[in-house]
């Protein structure tokens, strides 16, 4: 019956009323699109159409190029400057030994307590510990440093994180851009990066992503049937999602690429790269990672599947 509900956009709509404090951030960027909207109503990538859509520096201008007239990017350390410089192109970025082993160690003691004590719960088929960030200071200093430092760079404004998740398997989730899932008006705002808590093998389901997908059109929900009615969401199930991302893949012939991660290394990548977790070969195998997803500042942010606009900062600290 709940499940049935849920259909209902009016379901979320009532949640989000009586949510108000962390659902205003919209309210001033409706305003200045001049869309008639409500901090609790439906939003969806189809409120969007027809307004003019700023597109970020570096989706508009080559990195490799214009990222050397940064004087942020300048200050960065000459190894990180190399890793972004083909940002533009790729979608993503690779910089090995971001964290130190000490760095790594104090980020899987934090969890492993945080899991031990029951204050994150495993998500999602048992392999999300979703937000962290909320109830660790350690982990909002590290999220808040000189990671995000680099995703400003990258983004030429603002970044703010809005969640982090965590794994102690592979995913084995299919290839899948986030900008579906965290989506962002104007498109291109949201960023994230995933770090290796331990060294990472063929075996035990790597992240795998395709470069240059970032520049593939966004794939929203009426791409594949499922925008739904004013009172309903749309049918599809999420497999149908995934079954076009394999389909737009196809025809674009981009080749996938598998990241063999080793612990302390870190990739960032554009909201709309496509990627996801290979298969696991060996049961038992562990893969320890971290994901922190940030929106860019000052933009509207909702989730186009559930055309529900972002709730911020609900939960724990």
């Amino acid at each position: 019956m709940f499940q049935k509900l849920k259909q209902y956009k009016i379901v979320y709509e009532v949640y989000n009323f009586f949510n108000k404090k962390y659902l205003s951030h919209n309210v001033p960027l409706y305003r200045k699109y001049k869309l008639k909207k409500k901090y609790y109503s439906s939003v969806s990538n189809q409120d969007f159409k027809g307004l003019k859509e700023e597109i970020n520096l570096y989706d508009k201008k080559d990195s490799k190029e214009f990222l050397p007239e940064n004087a942020d990017f300048l200050a960065l350390e000459k190894k990180i400057q190399d890793a972004l410089l083909d940002w533009s192109t790729n979608g993503y970025s690779v910089i090995s030994n971001f964290f130190s082993e000490k760095e790594v160690d104090s980020i899987n003691f934090e969890i492993d307590d945080l899991i031990s004590s029951g204050v994150l719960k495993p998500r999602y088929n048992g392999k999300k510990y979703m937000f962290a960030n909320r109830f660790s200071e350690k982990i909002n200093e590290i999220a808040n440093g000189k990671m995000k430092r680099i995703l400003e760079v990258l983004l030429s404004r603002e970044v703010e994180l809005f969640q982090t998740i965590n794994f102690n398997t592979g995913s084995e989730q299919r290839t899948h851009s986030d900008s579906v899932h965290m989506t962002t008006f104007p498109k291109g705002n949201l960023i994230a990066t995933w770090v290796a808590l331990e060294d990472v093998t063929i075996d035990d389901g790597p992240l795998h992503y395709y470069p240059g997908s970032h520049k593939l059109p966004y794939i929203m929900n009426e791409d594949y049937d499922n925008s739904g009615s004013k009172f309903k969401l749309g049918k599809k199930s999420y497999h149908a999602y995934e079954d076009k991302v394999e389909e737009v893949l196809f025809r674009s012939k981009l080749k996938k690429k598998t990241f063999l991660a080793k612990k302390g290394d870190m990739l960032i990548w554009h909201g709309n790269l496509m990627h996801g977790g290979n298969k696991v070969n060996i049961e038992g195998n562990t893969r320890k990672s971290m994901v922190f997803h940030y929106y860019a500042k000052d933009v509207i942010c909702y989730h186009e599947i559930t055309q529900r606009p972002t709730i911020k900062g609900k939960f724990g600290k």
